[in-house]
């Protein structure tokens, strides 16, 4: 499986419910990655999508613990033992994990490869993802030009799963 994931240099994601910064560039390459593919999110990343609706052109499947939702055009699951079971019907590698905290931290050590946004900046954030820097077991892969928009800089990273 894969995650996606636009990090801060602190590995900040996230601030009151909402995104650090929205760089387009980095959304064209989500949208590039994950079209036609399958996301798994939570629902309180479902709610910050507009209208609180699936993303289009991909199988949105919504991880939550509250029994009572359901969410139109998505699959949802209520624990990660029945998220892994819906999964099983998907190629691993057309898995993308697309937050928040608490969902990459409990899929984390499912997943092979992590496309990171990693942005030379540090925001005020109460959100963070996992240091893949700091773990023995994930290594940079792949590493793009440096990137900007406006005064930020930022690269995409590919880190791997160490075999």
């Amino acid at each position: 499986m894969n995650l996606i994931v636009a990090v801060d240099e602190n590995w900040a994601i996230g601030n009151k419910g909402d995104l650090l910064v929205r760089i387009p560039a980095d959304h064209k390459m989500f949208r590039q990655e994950t079209t036609g593919k399958v996301v798994v999110l939570g629902r309180k990343t479902m709610d910050t999508f507009p209208g609180g609706q699936p993303l289009k052109n991909r199988t949105n499947v919504v991880l939550t613990r509250n029994p009572d939702y359901a969410c139109k055009d998505a699959v949802v699951a209520h624990s990660v033992e029945e998220l892994l079971e819906i999964l099983k019907q998907y190629p691993s590698e057309d898995i993308y994990i697309i937050g928040g905290t608490s969902v990459y931290e409990q899929l984390l050590p499912y997943c092979d490869v992590a496309h990171v946004t990693k942005i030379d900046h540090a925001y005020e954030a109460d959100a963070y993802f996992p240091d893949l820097d700091s773990d023995p077991d994930w290594e940079i892969t792949a590493d793009s030009e440096e990137q900007y928009y406006f005064d930020l800089t930022y690269h995409f990273l590919k880190y791997e799963r160490k075999k």
